[in-house]
């Protein structure tokens, strides 16, 4: 009872420093300008996620960055759904030929769009489309103070994902293995907020074909966000993957004990922003 609490009133109180810095900077100022190590960015200044990291340290996600620049090559391709405001795709699009992202959120697909001009980055395609299971429209909540934290409306919406009372849009979601057309990639990495377990459903020929899937791992988002326990989200983790990496305990796996390691952290509410299957 006093954690949730304490989680709401710190919700509250980046809600509100969030808003103040609005009104400092005036309804005109939708980005700032950071030079920072992930390249030149334009980050909404109302974001205390992704965006206070770039402006405060001058850099975001580093080592996940190096963890998947040791994974591709210069001939590599790379497909990044969650691509937010281009914090990870453009350094990683210096590393490899080619990356396709995709963005359901307008507003920060609006700045990655900025971003891709700004460091001049011609190997990299956007999409302004939500991952689903299928081509359906799906309501879509667009939050401020976390953009990075923006998702399809949970079916358990919490406070914690609600707290900026976030706009709700209608999204157009497609099934990526029919509306990118047979591409082929390397490496797949998923961050979408609790909405990976539908992208995967209409990603079964993507997924089949590349040699490394990275995603993001949240029980409260598998639980809240897509409603599935762990067993039926890891039915959907193809069967050539042979280990598995969680670099929040830095261990490498073979892939039976991954799966009853990820089911043990799932049961304990641990999570990490990117368990990484390879074969």
């Amino acid at each position: 009872m006093l954690k949730s609490l304490f989680w709401r009133i710190n919700f509250f109180l980046m809600n509100r420093r969030s808003a103040k810095i609005g009104r400092r900077l005036g309804n005109g100022v939708k980005s700032v300008i950071v030079d920072s190590k992930n390249g030149m960015l334009a980050v909404d200044p109302r974001d205390l996620e992704v965006g206070y990291k770039l402006r405060k340290f001058g850099s975001y996600g580093l080592d996940e960055i190096a963890r998947i620049n040791e994974l591709i090559t210069s001939s590599s391709n790379v497909l990044i759904v969650g691509a937010h405001i281009g914090s990870i795709v453009i350094p990683i699009s210096n590393h490899c030929n080619k990356v396709v992202a995709i963005e359901a959120n307008p507003n920060n697909y609006k700045l990655l769009e900025t971003n891709l001009h700004l460091n001049k980055s011609e190997n990299i395609t956007i999409h302004n489309i939500a991952a689903s299971s299928k081509k359906e429209t799906i309501e879509f909540q667009m939050n401020v103070v976390n953009s990075g934290g923006s998702k399809r409306v949970p079916k358990n919406n919490e406070y914690m994902y609600r707290y900026d009372n976030p706009e709700i849009i209608d999204v157009q979601a497609h099934s990526l293995d029919e509306y990118l057309d047979d591409e082929n990639f390397d490496l797949v990495l998923i961050d979408i907020e609790g909405s990976e377990y539908f992208a995967m459903q209409g990603m079964e020929k993507i997924l089949a074909k590349c040699n490394t899937l990275i995603i993001e791992f949240l029980p409260h988002h598998l639980e809240n966000v897509a409603g599935v326990a762990v067993e039926v989200f890891l039915s959907l983790i193809p069967e050539q993957f042979t280990k598995l990496t969680i670099p929040s305990k830095n261990k490498t796996h073979p892939i039976d004990i991954g799966r009853a390691m990820l089911k043990q952290m799932y049961h304990h509410k641990e999570g990490d922003d990117g368990i990484i299957f390879t074969k």
